[in-house]
């Protein structure tokens, strides 16, 4: 495989890029960078402080006094720090999700954010995911891939991983907060989760995990070998 590559999966929310990249990276011994673990980090900072994470005018603001930091680990994966204190299991709250979506949205988010990520991808082979690496992220990535899932089959995985932690919640309450969030993402002006045109998209509506790693990491060997 080459020295020096990047790998862009972008896709709607619950479809396992994260878990899928995280455990790919792994086995290609690469960094996996989960860049919705940044926007929830954000969106945490937001819903910790009580404000509109819609409202520009109150995130902007906020980007100049907060400090978000990645810590990388072999064994856990990447860690997400705000002012210091590590807040990798309270940005997986649900209620985060949506506030993660919304300020995602904002121009003034998302130029925050756009450099870091590149600089990452430029100093270290990677695997990036999240709703717009291959598009805008980055667009000369040398593999990009769209995952998905139905919605259905994506509120089923959801609310068993809920269920698992201890907080679970209704069927169809996870199924409308997920069309919401992928209309959301979709229609929003800056940056929409769109599918890149050179992309391959991949549907793991009717695999297990191991057959959707598999494949995942099939398309990433043929590609780059």
């Amino acid at each position: 495989m080459k020295k020096h590559f990047s790998i862009a999966i972008d896709g709607p929310g619950g479809a396992g890029k994260s878990t899928l990249a995280k455990a790919v990276a792994k086995k290609l011994n690469i960094l996996h960078v989960d860049t919705g673990a940044i926007y929830r980090t954000i969106g945490y900072a937001a819903f910790s402080r009580g404000l509109d994470a819609k409202d520009e005018s109150q995130i902007a603001p906020l980007l100049k006094e907060i400090q978000i930091d990645m810590a990388f680990d072999e064994n856990s994966g990447q860690k997400m720090l705000l002012d210091g204190k590590d807040v990798s299991t309270e940005i997986r709250l649900p209620e985060i999700s949506m506030y993660a979506s919304n300020v995602s949205a904002l121009p003034c988010v998302r130029a925050y954010l756009l450099e870091m990520q590149r600089d990452i991808a430029r100093k270290r082979s990677v695997i990036m995911d999240g709703r717009d690496i291959g598009t805008v992220v980055l667009p000369d990535a040398d593999l990009k891939i769209y995952l998905t899932a139905s919605a259905e089959e994506r509120a089923r995985r959801r609310c068993l991983e809920l269920s698992e932690r201890g907080t679970p919640k209704a069927y169809e309450e996870v199924l409308r907060e997920i069309n919401e969030r992928d209309y959301q993402d979709m229609h929003r002006d800056i940056a929409p989760l769109r599918e890149a045109a050179d992309a391959v998209r991949l549907d793991t509506s009717k695999l297990s995990f191991e057959e959707s790693e598999q494949a995942l990491l099939s398309l990433i060997q043929e590609k780059l070998k």
